[in-house]
């Protein structure tokens, strides 16, 4: 009887110290304010660090590492190419938070060379119906540690190139 409970309390305890956790996340997520976006950088198409995105695309995914920048807020910034096997791109600059499983497109390449900044980039989920499937991948595949940012750079461009030959099984 005794023994059932202490194991009552010590879960009681538990949860309290769970919930109160969740709580100051919370409160630290409310505070944040992204830093200022700078602008896209250049990149080399071919020097992508490639991952899957689906068994099912057509489209190559991948990363210039040298665009890779991790911000003090948090924010992984990068230029992702997805390609066709016509040779047909689409280049996007986004931000990546690992912490609350958000992307935001800044801007989008044109073919003829040009940035075009998006007029109101907002943050969406990494995990709905929204064309967001590739920053899902992108993070599975080492831009995040689960809900964490990685530790650095030099931490996702090894994790993208150790994964980049493996498949996801969706």
């Amino acid at each position: 009887m005794k023994n059932m409970i202490f194991k009552s309390l010590v879960m009681t305890c538990l949860l309290g110290l769970s919930v109160a956790a969740w709580a100051q996340r919370d409160a630290e997520l409310a505070d944040w304010k992204e830093e200022a976006v700078p602008p896209p950088p250049a990149f080399d198409a071919g020097k992508l660090l490639t991952f899957d995105v689906s068994e099912a695309s057509s489209l190559s995914y991948g990363v210039d590492p040298a665009t890779l920048r991790l911000s003090k807020d948090g924010v992984l910034s990068y230029v992702m190419v997805a390609s066709s096997a016509s040779g047909a791109r689409n280049v996007l600059y986004e931000g990546l938070r690992c912490v609350t499983g958000e992307v935001k497109t800044y801007a989008r390449y044109s073919p003829s060379g040009n940035w075009n900044p998006v007029t109101q980039p907002e943050w969406r989920s990494v995990f709905g119906n929204m064309p967001s499937k590739h920053a899902l991948a992108f993070a599975r595949a080492g831009a995040c540690d689960n809900a964490a940012q990685a530790s650095s750079v030099d931490e996702i461009i090894r994790k993208l190139k150790f994964n980049r030959f493996s498949r996801f099984n969706w």
